[in-house]
């Protein structure tokens, strides 16, 4: 069933079918929300990208710093490794760059990674002991 009106104010015809009424009138009802489903409409629809990088740029950076300073050459260089090293294997929680804080921002396991660095460290080692052993005198071979 359609009902005609016509608007005085701009003297126009506006047609308004029985289901649109009910249409109309759900938009001014309460809607029952939980807490929850309330914030998500606050939320980012897009994941967080540049504070993700941002937190990839950090870790990254402990890292490349712990890796580029293993063999230190001078005070400066041994620092940043000793830094690296405490923030790598620190299980300090206090931060939000605490190296466990980073690994949950990134979804990553912080065990796993310092499972890596440790198995990194030691073939380092052993390959500048390699080296080191390897670049003495050459043993001359007999030749009968």
């Amino acid at each position: 069933m359609k009902f005609e009106r016509k608007d005085k104010a701009e003297n126009t015809d506006v047609q308004v079918s029985a289901g649109g009424e009910e249409r109309i009138a759900s938009l001014f009802q309460t809607d029952a929300l939980l807490g929850e489903q309330y914030l998500d409409n606050f939320r980012r629809k897009t994941p967080l990208e540049p504070e993700k990088a941002l937190v990839l740029a950090v870790l990254e950076d402990g890292i490349r710093c712990f890796q580029d300073n293993i063999f230190p050459q001078n005070r400066k260089k041994q620092l940043l490794f000793e830094e690296a090293q405490e923030w790598l294997f620190s299980d300090e929680l206090d931060g939000i760059f605490s190296f466990v804080s980073v690994c949950a921002m990134l979804g990553l396991d912080p065990s796993y990674i310092r499972r890596g660095m440790r198995q990194w460290q030691q073939r380092a080692l052993a390959d500048r002991r390699r080296k080191q052993r390897g670049s003495g005198p050459v043993p001359q071979r007999l030749v009968a």
